[in-house]
């Protein structure tokens, strides 16, 4: 039951990183894209948590924080340079 559960999980995330990819390609805008950017980076950490929730194994936790962590500083970064792009 577990691989039917793993392999439906990779297939969902597998069509959901193709939609983010061909977001970030098209555009339109740069916050579509970053949007699309972060979208994929929680996509490629959930990918690590069902391979970790697979096997057992923890050690990919510290990868998905740090991921995490710099998605946030990432979007924070680009919105605030958007912001003061729009206002000056």
């Amino acid at each position: 039951m577990m691989t039917v559960v793993v392999w439906v999980c990779g297939a969902l995330l597998s069509l959901a990183a193709a939609a983010a990819i061909w977001r970030i390609m098209r555009g339109p805008s740069l916050l579509d894209r970053m949007l699309a950017a972060d979208v994929l980076l929680v996509i490629v950490g959930s990918a690590l948590l069902v391979h970790a929730a697979m096997t057992k194994d923890l050690s990919n936790i510290v990868f998905v924080l740090i991921m995490a962590i710099a998605g946030f500083l990432g979007s924070v970064t680009v919105a605030r340079t958007v912001a003061a792009r729009e206002q000056g």
